[in-house]
C-alpha cells in the first residue's frame, strides 16, 4: 500500500460484509488506537533493554496521541468514514487537524494531493500499469474522498469544492454569430449593393446638380432605406440563431443522470455530475464524464461515436475498467467513478471543436427558396423590360418632366450630369421593382414562425432537436405510440397476486416460508432498483429503477418484508441477463456466500413467456408440484383474466443448479458470457401490476382521429392487456371488436409475406408483444404507404424506428438517453396528450407559412403590374425607390413577424393532413389572392391614369395616393391573412396581441412617412378626404375577401386540373379532324 505526505495514515482492514454507518465510526477509531499502539510496539520492540523507560514513555505518548485521534473521529463522523472496497475497508484517520478543522478544508487537503493530470492521462489512454501506480480501482476511490456505498457528500460546499478543483462537466462551444455578421451578410445581397451604388451616384450627381443643401436627399433617402433594410433583417435574424443556440443548450443539458450521494441514489443533471461521483449506468445512458468500473454485470458499452467502430465493447473490472464520456450502455448495467469531467474529457474536446450552426435549411425553408427564385426570376424579367422602356422612352424624348409637358431629355439641352442622373434614377427604379418582387420574407416567416412554435412548445412539454420535425409534424398522417407512460401514467401497482391456484390478497400467512424466501430472492437479487432506507425508521423507503421495477420492490418490501441489504449480503451474484425488449424478461445466477454451494437462477419477465419455460410450480403452502397441462392451462387463464383487466402480468420463476468451483467471478464485474439456463424452470408466482390510464388520454386520442390522423398502439403486453388498454385510450372502438387484423402480435405481423403486410397494415390499430424490430417494419410499411409517419418511442432498442420515421419523438422521463439522441423532437412528460399538441403545432407552423406566401404575393403581383403599366404608358414608377423598399421592409419583416406567431387554431385540427405531396399553395391560396391582387391594380391603375382629374391633385399627391392606398391595402389585407378559408377573419383576435400590436405599429409608421417624412420619402402631405378614400379602399378588401370565399373551388390542385385538361384535349382533337 503507498502512502503520501498528507497527515493522514491508511489501515486496511479485511471485512466479511458491509457495516453500518455508526459501526463503521466506532470500529474506525477502535482501529485507529489498536493500530497505533501494535506498530508502536513492534517498532520498540527493535529497542535494548536500557531503553525501557524510554519504551514506556513512548506507549503513553502513542495512547495519548491516539486518544485525540478518538476524540476527533467523536466529534466528526466525516474524518473516520470508512470506504469500502470489494475486499477491503481503507480507514482515513485525521491525526493533525483536531477538532477545529472544517470539513471542507480537510476535503480541500486530501484532494489537493489528487495529480489530475496523471489520473486524467491514464484513464484516457486506459492505462493498466498506469492505474496499478495509482493503487488500483481502489486506491483511486480513496484518494477522491469517495465511498463505493454511499458515494461523495452532497452538500454545496462540498460540490462546488470538487467543481473549482477538477472542473465542471460542461464544454467550452465556439461562440454564436456575432450581430455584425448577420449585418454583413444581409448586406451582401446583390440587389442591395447595386442599389448602395445608385445612391452613392445618386447622391454624387445630385449635390453636384442642385448643392449640397438640396442635392443630397433622394441619394440619403435610399441609403437610409437599405440600412433599415439590413438592419431590420439583420435583427430577426440574430434574435433567431440566438434563440436556437439557446434551445440547443437546453438540449444538451436537459440529460438526466443517476449518481449515489450521501448514500442515496438521486437524479441529477448531466452538468452536475462532478469528479469523484458513483454514477449508476443501465441500458440506453450516456456515460457522463471519463471514469472507472466499479462494479455491475454484463456492462456493454457502444463506442461508435468516438472510434467509428461498430462492435460493443464489454466493460469489467479486471480487462477494461475504463468508461469514457460520450458513449452509450449498449447492454447490462453497472456503477462507474468519475475521474474526469468537462474539457478534461475526450469527448469534451471533441465537442468544444463542433461548431453548431442554426442557419442550416429546413426542407420548407428549401422549398420557399425555389418559390422565391422562380418568383424572383419574373420580377426580374419584369425589372428588365421595364428597364428597357423606360431607357427608350426617356432618349426618344416620350417621357415628360414630372411637372408639365416638357421632355425630360432634350439633345440640345441636355447635359452630362442630367443624363447621368436621369440614368441612375431609372436604374435604380429597375432594380427596386426587383428588390420588391423578390419575397425574401418567405425564409424569414419560417425562421420565425420556427423559433416561435419552438418556444411555445417547450412551454407544452415538448423540445424540438432537430428544426424540420416543426414542419413534418403537420404532414403527418400516422402516429405509432408505445402504451406505458404515454398513454398510461407508468405509475405501477401490484394489485393482483397469485401463488399456484389461489389469489393471495394482502394476506401472505398462509405462504410456507421457504416459497417466501424465494420470492424475496428473486425480487431482491434480480433487479436493477435499489431501496433506499433512512436512518430514522419510521421513514417510508424510497425506490428507484424503472417503474415496474420500483412497484414489485415497493411489494416485497411491504408484504413480503424483503431485506435486500441481508439478502445481497447472504447472497453473491455470479451473472445476470439483463432485460431486453426482445425476450422480455431478466435472469439472475446467484450463490450463496455461505455454503458456496447453493446456486439459483432466478428468472422474471412476462407472464406467458416465463410460463412456457416453466415445468414446474410451487402451491402456496411452499410444495413442488408437476406443471401438468390442467395446472398450466388454469394458469394461462388467470393471465388472461389479468390482461383483460388491464394489468400487466409478471411472472417469478427460479430453478436450483449444483455448481462446482470452477465458475468464480474472474473478472471482477460480476459479468459472464456464459448463458443461465432457462428450461425446466418452477414457477413461484404471478404479479398483477395495474397502470392506470392518464387522465386526457382519452381526448388526446379523439383529437388525432378528428384531425385525420390514424393512431396506432405498439406495445411489448400480451393482447388482452393491449386490447384493453386500446379501448379505454379510445384507439379501439366497437365497430373494431371484431374488425380482422385490428389487434395483431408482433411475431404474426413478421411472419406476413411483403405483399400481406402492406395489404393489412392500414387496418392495424394495435400491435402486441411487438419487438422493436417490429415496430421499424410498421413504420417501413407505412412510409411506402405514402404515410409521413410518427413515432414515439423511451428504449435503446427503439432508435432505429426513431430515425426511420419522418418525426421521432423520445420519452422525456423514461427515455434512455440513446432515445432522445435518435429522436426529432423530446416529449418531456411522456403523454400522449403532448404529442397531439405537437401535432397541432406542426399544422400551425405549416399554416402559418401558407398565409405569409398569400399575402406576400398578392404584394408581388399587384406592384409587378403596376409598375409595368405606368412605366410601358408613362414612362415612369408611379411608386418610388424609397416608398418600395419601405413596402418591401413592412411585408418582409413586419408581416412575417405578424402572421408567424399565430397559435393553432380549432380550424387545423379540423383538417386533414397534408401529407407529402400536397402543393405549397392551395386552389384557395390561389383564389384568395388573385381576387385581392386583382383588386387592388384595379385601384391603382384607376389613380394612375385618372387620379390627378378625379381629385385635382398634382402628380406628387396623386403618386403618394397611390403610395398611401398600396400600403393600406396590405395592412388590412393582413387580416384576410390570418383566415385562409374561413370568413370571420376577425375570430380570436384579442388573444393575438402581437398581430395588433404590428399592425399599429406600421400604421403608426405609415402616417409617419406620409406626413412628416415627405424629403426622405418624396411624399405630399394629404388632407383628411384624402386619407378618408385610402383608408376606405382599404378597408374594402374585408367584404372583397367575404364575398371571395363564398365562391368553391376544386380541392384538386391546378397543376393536377390542368394536366387533366391537357389530356382531354389531346383525346378530343384527333376525333374532331375531318375525314378525307
Amino acid at each position: 500500500m503507498g502512502t503520501d505526505a498528507s497527515p493522514a495514515s491508511f489501515f486496511l482492514l479485511s471485512v466479511s460484509r458491509p457495516l453500518g454507518k455508526s459501526r463503521r465510526r466506532w470500529r474506525g477509531a477502535f482501529t485507529a488506537v489498536y493500530s497505533c499502539r501494535v506498530l508502536l510496539r513492534r517498532g520498540l520492540s527493535a529497542l535494548p533493554a536500557a531503553t525501557k523507560p524510554l519504551r514506556r514513555w513512548h506507549t503513553g505518548f502513542a495512547a495519548v496521541y491516539s486518544l485525540r485521534a478518538l476524540a476527533s473521529l467523536a466529534g466528526k463522523g466525516v474524518a473516520g468514514t470508512l470506504r469500502r472496497s470489494t475486499k477491503h475497508v481503507a480507514l482515513d484517520v485525521d491525526v493533525g487537524g483536531g477538532g477545529g478543522s472544517s470539513d471542507e478544508a480537510v476535503l480541500e487537503r486530501k484532494l489537493l494531493l489528487v495529480d489530475v493530470k496523471q489520473l486524467t492521462e491514464v484513464v484516457k489512454g486506459k492505462s493498466h500499469d498506469g492505474l496499478r501506480e495509482l493503487g488500483g480501482v481502489e486506491g483511486v476511490t480513496s484518494s477522491l474522498a469517495a465511498d463505493w456505498e454511499g458515494g461523495v457528500d452532497g452538500d454545496d460546499a462540498g460540490l462546488r469544492l470538487r467543481r473549482r478543483l477538477f472542473g465542471s462537466n460542461v464544454y467550452e462551444r465556439p461562440p454564436a454569430r456575432s450581430f455584425l455578421s448577420f449585418a454583413w451578410e444581409a448586406l451582401r445581397d446583390t440587389m442591395l449593393l447595386i442599389l448602395l451604388a445608385c445612391a452613392a451616384l445618386s447622391l454624387g450627381f445630385g449635390i453636384k446638380e442642385h448643392g449640397v443643401r438640396e442635392g443630397w436627399y433622394d441619394g440619403a433617402s435610399i441609403f437610409l432605406a437599405v440600412f433599415l433594410v439590413v438592419l431590420v433583417s439583420a435583427c430577426s435574424n440574430f434574435r433567431q440563431a440566438r434563440r436556437f443556440f439557446r434551445l440547443s443548450e437546453e438540449c444538451g443539458s436537459n440529460i438526466r443522470v443517476s449518481v449515489v450521494r450521501d448514500g442515496r441514489r438521486r437524479e441529477v443533471s448531466i452538468s452536475d455530475v462532478v469528479v469523484g461521483d458513483i454514477v449508476c449506468l443501465s441500458i440506453g445512458d450516456q456515460v457522463p464524464a471519463d471514469g472507472l468500473f466499479l462494479d455491475g454485470n454484463s456492462l456493454q458499452v457502444d463506442e461508435s461515436s468516438m472510434t467509428g467502430e461498430s462492435d460493443h465493447v464489454a466493460v469489467d473490472g479486471r480487462r477494461r475498467p475504463f468508461l469514457t464520456s460520450g458513449t452509450k450502455v449498449a447492454d447490462g448495467y453497472g456503477r462507474m467513478l468519475a475521474t474526469a469531467v468537462g474539457m478534461d474529457t475526450t469527448w469534451g474536446e471533441m465537442m468544444s471543436s463542433i461548431s453548431r450552426d442554426a442557419g442550416e435549411p429546413t426542407p420548407l425553408q428549401e422549398r420557399l427558396q425555389r418559390l422565391t427564385a422562380a418568383i424572383g426570376k419574373i420580377g426580374t424579367a419584369v425589372a428588365a423590360i421595364v428597364l428597357a422602356v423606360l431607357l427608350a422612352r426617356y432618349f426618344t424624348g416620350s417621357t415628360n418632366a414630372s411637372e408639365g409637358r416638357r421632355p425630360r431629355f432634350d439633345r440640345r439641352s441636355a447635359t452630362f450630369d442630367t443624363v447621368t442622373n436621369a440614368l441612375v434614377g431609372i436604374v435604380s427604379d429597375a432594380v427596386t421593382i426587383v428588390v420588391v418582387a423578390i419575397p425574401e420574407g418567405l425564409p424569414l416567416a419560417v425562421t420565425l414562425t420556427l423559433a416561435y412554435s419552438m418556444k411555445r412548445m417547450m412551454a407544452d412539454k415538448a423540445m424540438v432537436r432537430k428544426l424540420p420535425a416543426c414542419e413534418t409534424m403537420g404532414a403527418v398522417t400516422a402516429v405509432c405510440t408505445d402504451k406505458t407512460g404515454t398513454l398510461t401514467l407508468n405509475q405501477m401497482q401490484v394489485t393482483k397476486v397469485w401463488i399456484g391456484q389461489q389469489e393471495m390478497g394482502g394476506d401472505l400467512t398462509g405462504v410456507g416460508h421457504g416459497l417466501l424466501e424465494l420470492l424475496r430472492q428473486g425480487v431482491a437479487l434480480n433487479t436493477t432498483g435499489s431501496v433506499f432506507r433512512a436512518a430514522d425508521s419510521s421513514a417510508e423507503p424510497e425506490f428507484s429503477g424503472s417503474p415496474t421495477e420500483k412497484a414489485i420492490l415497493a411489494w416485497a418490501t411491504r408484504e413480503l418484508r424483503m431485506d435486500d441489504v441481508a439478502l445481497r449480503r447472504h447472497w453473491e451474484i455470479l451473472a445476470v441477463e439483463a432485460f431486453n425488449s426482445d425476450k422480455k424478461r431478466s435472469g439472475a445466477l446467484v450463490r450463496s456466500r455461505e455454503d458456496g454451494k447453493t446456486t439459483f437462477v432466478h428468472w422474471k419477465g412476462a407472464a406467458e413467456m416465463i410460463l412456457a419455460a416453466c415445468s414446474y410450480c410451487y402451491d402456496s403452502d411452499g410444495t413442488q408440484s408437476e406443471l401438468d397441462a390442467g395446472r398450466r392451462a388454469q394458469m394461462e387463464k388467470t393471465i388472461e383474466g389479468m390482461a383483460a383487466a388491464s394489468l400487466r402480468c409478471i411472472a417469478l420463476a427460479v430453478k436450483p443448479l449444483k455448481l462446482d468451483g470452477s465458475r468464480e467471478d474472474d473478472d471482477g464485474g460480476g459479468s459472464s458470457s456464459g448463458k443461465l439456463e432457462e428450461d425446466e424452470l418452477t414457477l413461484l408466482g404471478l404479479l398483477g401490476l395495474k397502470d392506470p390510464c392518464r387522465p386526457g388520454a382519452r381526448e388526446a386520442v379523439a383529437a388525432c382521429r378528428e384531425a385525420g390522423v390514424a393512431v396506432k398502439m405498439i406495445t411489448g403486453d400480451n393482447v388482452f392487456t393491449a386490447k384493453a388498454i386500446a379501448f379505454e385510450c379510445g384507439i379501439l372502438q366497437a365497430e373494431d371488436e371484431d374488425a380482422e387484423g385490428a389487434v395483431i402480435e408482433g411475431e404474426t405481423f413478421r411472419g406476413y409475406s411483403p405483399e400481406k403486410r402492406m395489404a393489412a397494415i392500414d387496418g392495424v390499430r394495435v400491435m402486441a408483444r411487438s419487438s422493436p424490430f417490429d415496430k421499424l417494419l410498421m413504420v417501413q410499411c407505412l412510409k411506402r404507404k405514402n404515410h409521413v409517419v410518427a413515432v414515439t418511442g423511451d428504449g435503446t432498442n427503439d432508435a432505429p424506428a426513431l430515425k426511420e420515421a419522418d418525426v421521432g419523438l423520445a420519452m422525456g422521463v423514461q427515455g434512455t438517453e440513446v432515445a432522445k439522441q435518435s429522436a426529432d423532437i423530446v416529449v418531456l412528460d411522456d403523454n400522449f396528450a403532448s404529442v397531439a399538441t405537437v401535432l397541432m403545432w406542426g399544422r400551425c407552423v405549416y399554416s402559418n407559412i401558407q398565409k405569409f406566401i398569400q399575402f406576400q404575393l398578392t404584394v408581388n403581383v399587384a406592384a409587378l403590374v403596376i409598375n409595368f403599366v405606368a412605366a410601358v404608358s408613362s414612362g415612369e414608377v408611379p411608386l418610388t425607390t424609397v416608398q418600395l423598399l419601405w413596402v418591401n421592409l413592412i411585408m418582409d419583416t413586419l408581416g412575417a413577424l405578424a402572421l408567424a406567431t399565430e397559435r393553432p387554431t380549432r380550424e387545423l385540427a379540423g383538417k386533414p393532413p397534408v401529407g407529402r405531396t400536397a402543393p405549397l399553395i392551395t386552389n384557395i391560396m390561389w383564389r384568395n389572392l388573385l381576387a385581392q391582387a386583382l383588386f387592388q391594380i384595379a385601384v391603382l391603375l384607376l389613380l394612375q391614369f385618372r387620379g390627378k382629374s378625379i381629385f385635382g391633385v398634382s402628380d406628387k399627391v396623386k403618386n403618394t395616393l397611390i403610395f398611401n392606398t398600396f400600403v393600406l391595402c396590405q395592412i388590412f389585407n393582413e387580416f384576410n391573412a390570418r383566415r385562409l378559408e374561413k370568413k370571420n377573419v376577425f375570430e380570436g383576435i384579442l388573444k393575438s396581441r402581437l398581430f395588433l400590436g404590428i399592425v399599429a405599429f406600421t400604421l403608426i409608421l405609415q402616417v409617419v412617412m406620409v406626413e412628416f417624412m415627405k424629403r426622405f420619402a418624396g411624399t405630399q402631405r394629404l388632407n383628411w378626404g384624402e386619407w378618408a378614400f385610402c383608408l376606405g379602399i382599404g378597408l374594402l378588401s374585408w367584404p372583397i375577401a367575404w364575398v371571395v370565399k363564398c365562391i368553391p373551388v376544386s380541392e384538386r390542385p391546378i397543376s393536377e386540373l390542368l394536366f387533366q385538361h391537357n389530356q382531354i384535349t389531346r383525346i378530343i382533337r384527333p376525333a374532331c379532324r375531318p375525314r378525307n
